[in-house]
């Protein structure tokens, strides 16, 4: 049995009734801002600086990018890293990028919560390069906790329970079309920013999704997700609709108007984003019959759902590319994983009676899609950073374009270690500058 993560359960109010998938359905006054890009503080980090992303081999991509899109699990194409891989996996998270640079994290603002810039200028003030791509929807998000009263009192940054959480994009450039080989849309989510969206991610356990799609494993296990995740995606009130609404909505209209030509959806996001970007997909390829591949580019997510949850997202042809930092603590919670198989091995201590408590309390969850695994502590400058700097997007940009492969993690190191291979080979003492 292999044991991994511990899970936060904390409620402090009132929450409703697990929510379910269906076909209609105190911190401090400065919120945190996970991406800590700014063209000031880090311009060598920066899309305007163009320090990382340069364009893929356009006739690579185009003649194969249902492979970069998934189609066979990246095979072949993770370690080593691929390098139209990496320029992909660069270019969406320059997305997540504008949509964090787009939020008002200004508690003391009005506006506090919302997007700053129209659809026409999210994407050129968000300081990003060129990208072909033109935004058509904003997307909320709604939390379903249940307040108590008194909370009206205190600042209005803290009962804010909708905020502007991403947006839809689509590519409208004739020349990035062709260089892609298709139409692509792109769905991109920030992370967690808001008091109440801190509260929902605490709300650990497992809950069953309920939808049109029957999604009993044959186990006869059902498919279930984190409880907080599933609630931001499903809730809704009456002046904001729930933001699986805004996506289905959105999904459809674009299926009606490019359905007829090559067409991929890509949903990307980092931490609360990405578990929100896993959400979508499912719900998509649930409920669109048609829908075209659906791919998931995830940086630094958290986990989602249990091993059912796993099955049907694979039956439905999702792909899932997990980016995970090793030193990152939010990708090893909530609950825990745990596997058996006639090679596990018991960890001392922990037994059946354990293992039980575990399942009853609906917190065993399951790793998703393919992982692209990377490490802070392998790359110098970043290895003696903060804590929580290694789930930061700045850091999971930096380590995939620095990444080579697992015997070669960072570029940095790539001629040392093929010096040592070229030494050992022809027993000749090669240095490499």
């Amino acid at each position: 049995m292999t044991l991994a993560a511990i899970a936060v359960n904390f409620n402090p109010f009132t929450s409703p009734a697990s929510p379910k998938l269906t076909q209609s359905s105190t911190p401090s006054s400065t919120t945190i801002n996970p991406l800590k890009i700014n063209t000031h503080e880090n311009p060598q980090f920066s899309w305007k600086h163009g320090s990382f992303l340069t364009h893929s081999n356009s006739d690579k991509l185009a003649k194969n990018w249902m492979e970069y899109q998934g189609i066979n699990n990246w095979e072949g194409l993770l370690d080593p890293l691929d390098d139209t891989l990496r320029s992909e996996i660069l270019r969406y998270g320059q997305f997540v990028e504008a949509a964090y640079r787009s939020f008002d994290f200004d508690t003391s603002s009005p506006t506090f919560g919302s997007c700053k810039f129209s659809n026409n200028s999210l994407l050129t003030r968000s300081c990003i390069r060129e990208t072909g791509y033109k935004p058509i929807k904003n997307l909320r998000a709604t939390c379903g906790i249940q307040l108590p009263g008194w909370i009206d009192r205190g600042p209005s940054w803290v009962s804010t329970q909708s905020s502007w959480v991403g947006y839809v994009a689509v590519c409208q450039d004739k020349e990035e079309i062709a260089r892609l080989g298709r139409r692509d849309v792109v769905v991109a989510f920030r992370g967690t920013a808001t008091c109440l969206e801190w509260l929902e991610n605490l709300r650990a356990t497992l809950t069953s999704l309920l939808d049109d799609v029957p999604n009993v494993d044959s186990n006869g296990g059902g498919a279930m997700v984190e409880s907080g995740f599933l609630s931001l995606y499903t809730s809704g009130n009456a002046s904001c609709p729930s933001l699986q609404s805004m996506v289905r909505e959105e999904i459809g209209r674009v299926l009606e108007a490019y359905g007829d030509e090559p067409l991929s959806l890509t949903i990307t996001g980092h931490s609360l984003g990405a578990a929100l970007a896993t959400l979508a997909a499912y719900d998509i390829n649930s409920n669109f019959g048609n829908a075209p591949p659906v791919t998931v580019i995830s940086f630094g997510g958290p986990r989602v759902g249990n091993q059912s949850f796993r099955c049907q997202l694979e039956k439905r042809g999702t792909k899932i590319l997990r980016i995970v930092n090793s030193d990152d603590l939010i990708t090893k919670v909530p609950g825990f994983v745990i596997e058996n198989n006639d090679m596990a091995v018991n960890v001392a201590g922990l037994t059946s009676w354990v293992q039980k408590r575990v399942e009853e309390a609906q917190l065993v969850y399951a790793d998703l899609g393919q992982e692209l695994r990377l490490s802070s502590k392998e790359c110098p400058h970043l290895s003696k950073g903060r804590v929580a700097s290694s789930h930061e997007l700045s850091t999971y940009l930096e380590l995939v374009n620095g990444f080579v492969g697992s015997n070669c993690p960072v570029r940095a190191t790539a001629k040392r270690v093929l010096g040592e291979h070229h030494r050992k080979k022809t027993g000749t003492f090669v240095v490499c500058r």
